[in-house]
């Protein structure tokens, strides 16, 4: 297992919500730990399990914990400006669609009037697609997630003007 197969299974169980993970292979054990905390921290370590091996050979070295902090988003950041403005937020994990299908116009787009129980988008989630539906009336001001993109658990994905 090489780093760049260390680093993606890192992103992996951040993105998952996991709060610990463990992997062990033949020549590598691996345990993931995510912070529980809002901080998102996730804390790696990686060890290297000894082979037997004749006397001659140099010592393999142990690899230090690897902290890794996911970078943050920008588009979960909500700025000053944007606080008078209703977060419309996803209610599960998935991949966001913006669109019924490919070759359908998307749901919403910016400067749209949206009412209560409008369908905003797709989220689809261990292959069934979930309708999101407007809890709130208003004007859509800002589209923070694009089309086809993988979404957390509470990420913010429209603002909404409610005056």
């Amino acid at each position: 297992m090489d780093l760049k197969d260390i680093q993606n299974l890192i992103k992996f169980v951040a993105k998952s919500g996991a709060s610990e993970v463990k992997l062990e292979t033949d020549d590598v054990k691996i345990t993931i730990k995510t912070g529980g905390d809002d901080k998102g921290e996730t804390t790696t370590y990686v060890q290297q399990i000894p082979v037997s091996a004749p006397v001659a050979q140099a010592p393999v070295a142990q690899q230090q914990p690897v902290v890794n902090t996911p970078e943050p988003v920008a588009a979960q950041t909500v700025t000053e400006t944007d606080s008078k403005y209703i977060t419309i937020k996803s209610p599960i994990i998935g991949t966001l669609y913006r669109k019924p299908s490919p070759d359908k116009p998307l749901f919403v787009e910016v400067g749209q009037t949206i009412s209560e129980g409008d369908v905003l988008c797709i989220i689809e989630a261990m292959k069934l697609f979930n309708e999101i539906e407007s809890e709130v009336s208003g004007k859509i001001v800002k589209i923070l997630v694009d089309d086809a993109s993988p979404v957390e658990f509470d990420q913010p994905l429209f603002l909404v003007d409610p005056s």
